[in-house]
């Protein structure tokens, strides 16, 4: 399949995943080809069995035909997560790219270790749906629940607490065990990352769109999702040394999205909301504050993070990103006054 045909057939599948209407307008208008062509593009999927048709043809609906799909529940007492992994979707996923064969290696196993060692639950749910365009994995298990267990065991306020920690990474109710960087990695090498558990729910995705939600219902023990398209570049070396030291090769960066600090929409104002978000920052040696989503912030609250807390950490960068001019002008503010208190100690 040559470069153009492979773009146009990408193009249109997620153009069809996320239900776009009008599909050979928009090809058409995409890739300079007429209505007639794009159409054949789009019938040649169907004509292959990938995509499904329905509806008449000025109003003919689109869908991705699921092509694999595979569900098994385990006892986890004394479960292997590469035992799962060859079992459930090893050989489902072997004729992916290596590299994004790579990624669901990972993925999934760290996702099910951590199912098997912190969730309690009697049973794990291990599947996978596959289609022409990505393959979607969940894990599930009917444990405490991943919020209540981090909240409980860092004395955190709120469940959403728990989601920024999360978020941060280096977050573990067994340190003796694990390092706590599977939830970060795993939720930078997929597409999309999802984690339910109660009534929240908390949504990752490489357009750097992170979200918690309550949801109506409540989800007994915690269920992860995950998705990633079949022809991602993506690597895991690639997403390791993004969040790592060259030289230590260990992971000392993180990215925050400092929104989810936003309990209940909240604005950030204060120096203790400052403190909930630096909480364990000194576990790293740079970490990009994300402000996207964040129109302002209160004086008191950029006064502790950049001049107190950053006073206090001089072997720690902080890096902050997406900042609106409110922002931007309090961080300003905050960085002059901490250089003004350091030249006068000097």
């Amino acid at each position: 399949m040559s470069s153009d045909k492979k773009a146009v057939r990408q193009y249109a599948l997620r153009l069809i995943a996320t239900g776009a209407g009008v599909l050979g307008t928009k090809l058409a208008r995409e890739f300079g080809v007429s209505r007639q062509v794009a159409h054949g593009y789009v019938q040649s999927l169907v004509n292959e069995g990938v995509v499904r048709a329905s509806g008449k043809t000025r109003a003919r609906i689109y869908e991705l035909v699921t092509l694999n799909e595979a569900e098994r529940v385990f006892d986890r007492s004394g479960l292997e997560e590469d035992v799962v992994w060859r079992e459930v979707a090893k050989e489902a996923l072997s004729d992916l790219p290596t590299n994004v064969r790579d990624i669901w290696h990972y993925a999934m196993t760290e996702m099910i270790n951590n199912a098997i060692d912190h969730s309690g639950s009697e049973k794990v749910w291990v599947g996978f749906r596959r289609n022409a365009l990505f393959v979607e994995a969940w894990v599930r298990d009917e444990g405490e629940g991943i919020f209540l267990k981090i909240q409980s065991a860092l004395g955190l306020n709120d469940s959403r607490e728990a989601i920024l920690e999360l978020a941060k990474g280096k977050v573990t109710t067994a340190p003796e065990n694990h390092s706590g960087e599977g939830i970060f990695f795993t939720s930078r090498m997929v597409d999309q990352f999802d984690i339910q558990s109660g009534d929240l729910h908390f949504r990752h995705d490489q357009r750097t769109f992170d979200e918690i939600e309550s949801t109506s219902s409540d989800v007994a023990g915690t269920l992860v999702v995950m998705r990633l398209e079949n022809e991602s570049p993506r690597t895991n070396q690639e997403v390791f040394d993004r969040f790592s030291d060259p030289e230590e090769y260990t992971f000392s960066k993180t990215h925050v999205p400092v929104k989810l600090a936003q309990v209940g929409g909240e604005r950030l104002v204060s120096r203790s909301q400052a403190k909930r978000v630096a909480q364990r920052f000194e576990q790293f040696k740079h970490v990009e504050l994300d402000f996207e989503g964040v129109e302002a912030v209160g004086q008191a609250f950029a006064d502790e993070l950049f001049r107190v807390f950053a006073a206090a950490h001089p072997g720690l960068r902080l890096v902050p990103i997406n900042t609106s001019n409110q922002v931007a002008q309090m961080i300003r503010r905050a960085v002059a006054a901490r250089e003004e208190q350091s030249a006068a100690k000097s």
